[in-house]
């Protein structure tokens, strides 16, 4: 006996009756060959959308397993990210091994004198494994080389500036509300460096700025840094330019959080840094 009758099939039915309030109940009459064919045909365009949506975006990649040759590019790219990222691994070991060195520095730096048999000096005569090294007034030696060329360029100001911390500029020049000077945002502790070679002639702490230092250059030029957490220098050290001078910080009352207060005066008048100051 066959239990599937294809006459019966074809001439059964499929009744929808909706209910709705207020609206005359209707009762909808659709042969089961006419559902087929709307099973059909809904089927056909649905794989139909789903096949344009696998061709023109990138859908196929997360659902579909590469080919070899793809698989193949996909590998060289993941082994060359790999091999920057153990160069930025490297990089990273070496700016730590730094920086580890600049605290013993500057312990260091807060002694009276230096016994070559203490711990923390045999750490600092380990050498670093870097190629570069900071320090030291470079555009100075650059200008000495033109004047060396050049003779008759010896009249052209050899004094050049730099930035005395790696900091944004938080405050600007405005000599006419009181602030003759600009303020770097900066943590406390960062690095503070001379902005240009010079001779120290104030090195303290004042009730309003709080640790303080200046420094006087050639041309009657002087820089002032001021709301230091430490001072590195005491007065009549001589500086280079970038030389290491002092830690950032938040002292005296003239301050409403961590920040260098850096100023540039010439001839007794202050000048806007910015203006002087080598990017």
């Amino acid at each position: 006996m066959n239990w599937f009758d294809w006459k019966k099939f074809r001439n059964s039915s499929i009744y929808i009756t909706h209910n709705l309030p207020e609206t005359p109940t209707k009762r909808y009459k659709y042969s089961m060959l006419r559902v087929g064919g709307y099973i059909v045909i809904y089927t056909f365009f649905s794989w139909l959308v789903l096949i344009l949506i696998l061709g023109i975006t990138p859908l196929k990649d997360f659902l579909f397993v590469l080919d070899e040759k793809e698989f193949k590019v996909q590998a060289e790219k993941a082994e060359e990210l790999e091999k920057k990222v153990e160069i930025l691994t490297t990089q990273l070991q070496k700016i730590a091994s730094t920086n580890e060195r600049m605290k013993y520095a500057m312990k260091l730096a807060q002694r009276d004198s230096i016994d070559s048999t203490n711990a923390i000096y045999k750490k600092l005569k380990k050498p670093i494994n870097t190629k570069l090294e900071l320090g030291g007034d470079i555009l100075k030696a650059f200008q000495m080389l033109v004047e060396k060329i050049f003779p008759d360029s010896s009249g052209y100001s050899s004094l050049h500036f730099q930035q005395p911390v790696n900091g944004y500029v938080s405050q600007q020049f405005l000599p006419e509300k009181g602030h003759l000077g600009i303020d770097y945002g900066i943590k406390k502790g960062s690095p503070v460096y001379a902005a240009a070679g010079g001779l120290v002639v104030f090195s303290d702490y004042t009730p309003d700025n709080g640790n303080m230092i200046i420094i006087e250059h050639e041309q009657n030029y002087i820089t002032i840094y001021q709301h230091c957490s430490t001072l590195l220098k005491k007065v009549r050290d001589i500086v280079k330019q970038g030389e290491l001078i002092a830690l950032s910080g938040n002292s005296g009352k003239n301050t409403t959080g961590p920040h260098l207060h850096f100023e540039i005066w010439q001839n007794g008048k202050p000048v806007d840094p910015e203006k002087f100051l080598i990017k």
